[in-house]
């Protein structure tokens, strides 16, 4: 129910409006006339006035102008940048209630997109840290920083105008200056607050996107449980001595740095994927240890970022596919063979497909350094991997685990699954919108079984989520 309307553009402005829940990507939702009204950055129980940005047949979308009430669940954000970086926009929500919220997305996707019949969900694996949980941060440097709300409105001068931290949402050339992070443990606050002191000092020129001009363009950290540290520093410009004289102070001022790469990017965009990494000091890989297996990790590895939560996610699908040791199994989208090597003890043999052929190297080695032997990877376009030979020479699979990107599977991949009808399938997604559409497409054939979502990213509206779908019966 609107309590008051300005009319000047038609739903300009509403005031006093309740928000009741949360909704798509997080956002919170009010219900005025019988539209849903979206609105960043908001809990239930605030009560505000909202500038209507955007009006739809079925929905509104609009920010805060005025705060009436806060709710009475708000918590105080730990970090200083919260509101105005894009990251952790749950930071106000206590975590308990984020959890929550997080199952229920995962309940209404399922049924809503899907229109599954859903079991008793199993409550959600929260992560044992809600901050200083990432392994993994990357940071630009950009010439000309984000202003913020505050700095704008204070007409004072903002000093230097360079950043080093994350991109604005929605703006692909606007970063904001970070001077803390609480993702990420330390040294990371330390290392990149001491490279941009350094780059200010020395006078190196951070990279203006726009004109495709500077000298350091990216600053990327990574860590392991046990604290063994990655460094990579990416440079627009191919400049020796700059270069050297960088990574040598990085060094000296980090000793605990375990791996120290740079990376010359000249192209148009950040993409690192076509670009070679070399090595400067140090080792040339990291090693993560997760439920007594080994992982290596170089500088374009692809790993789940919260470590710990990981090994939660991949116990679950181990256990979700009720392997006897007498299963074919085959790990859809492997990447670097995580799942596969965690379900190799328990399976007659394991069968990765990855379209990256990099990440099956990287598999392969996994693999190699475990002593597993029963697993194999090949790397192509898995509906074309999937051909009638391939599973001739393989062995038709008993259990499919499929872990595939936020888009989903595509529909051809779902096609050759339900060709091939193993016993299980063990749906690993971070999006429950795109999973409950390919398991509904799966339900045909297959019923679900157990779902487990799993917050892998405390602080934010992300979830992964497991499903079970067993075959029917017909």
């Amino acid at each position: 129910m609107i309590q008051n309307v300005s009319r000047k553009k038609d739903l300009q402005l509403l005031e006093k409006i309740t928000i009741t829940d949360i909704g798509a990507e997080g956002n919170a939702l009010a219900r005025v006339d019988n539209k849903v009204l979206f609105i960043p950055m908001l809990i239930p129980g605030d009560v505000v006035d909202v500038r209507v940005r955007k009006k739809r047949k079925n929905y509104l979308e609009g920010s805060v102008v005025r705060f009436h009430e806060y709710s009475k669940d708000r918590v105080k954000p730990l970090c200083r940048h919260f509101g105005e970086c894009g990251g952790c926009k749950w930071q106000h929500l206590p975590y308990h209630l984020q959890l929550q919220f997080k199952e229920k997305q995962v309940k209404d996707s399922l049924e809503r997109i899907g229109r599954l019949e859903l079991p008793s969900i199993d409550p959600i694996i929260g992560s044992s840290r809600i901050f200083g949980y990432r392994n993994k941060l990357e940071f630009t440097f950009s010439e000309k920083r984000w202003l913020t709300n505050e700095e704008m409105n204070s007409g004072n001068e903002t000093g230097n105008n360079d950043a080093l931290g994350f991109h604005i949402p929605g703006k692909f050339d606007k970063v904001m200056d970070i001077l803390e992070c609480h993702l990420q443990p330390e040294p990371s606050d330390s290392i990149r607050n001491a490279v941009r002191r350094y780059a200010h000092r020395k006078g190196l020129q951070f990279f203006n996107l726009r004109q495709q001009s500077g000298f350091l363009r990216n600053l990327i950290i990574r860590n392991t449980l046990d604290g063994q540290l990655m460094v990579i520093v990416v440079f627009f410009l191919d400049e020796k001595e700059r270069r050297e004289d960088l990574l040598d102070f990085l060094a000296s001022e980090f000793p605990q740095i375990t791996s120290l790469f740079y990376i010359i990017n000249n192209k148009r965009n950040d993409s690192l994927a076509d670009q070679t990494p070399v090595l400067y000091k140090g080792e040339d890989y990291l090693t993560e240890t997760m439920d007594g297996l080994k992982f290596r990790i170089g500088p374009k590895s692809f790993s789940q970022t919260n470590t710990a939560q990981a090994v939660q996610l991949y116990r679950t699908a181990r256990n979700f596919a009720e392997l006897t040791g007498n299963e074919i199994v085959y790990d859809l989208y492997t990447g670097t063979g995580t799942i596969a090597n965690f379900v190799a003890s328990m399976s007659r043999k394991v069968i990765g497909i990855e379209y990256i052929e990099e990440a099956v190297r990287d598999a392969v080695e996994n693999s190699r350094i475990n002593n597993i032997t029963n697993t194999s990877f090949f790397s192509g376009d898995i509906k074309d991997v999937l051909s009638e030979r391939f599973v001739e020479m393989n062995g038709r699979p008993d259990v499919i685990i499929t872990d595939p990107p936020r888009a989903g599977m595509h529909q051809d991949v779902v096609e050759k699954i339900l060709s091939l009808l193993p016993s299980r399938i063990v749906y690993i997604s971070c999006n429950p919108a795109t999973q409950a559409r390919d398991l509904q497409l799966l339900s045909g054939r297959y019923y679900v079984g157990r779902v487990q979502p799993v917050d892998m990213f405390p602080h934010t509206h992300h979830v992964e989520n497991v499903v079970l779908m067993n075959r029917s019966q017909l």
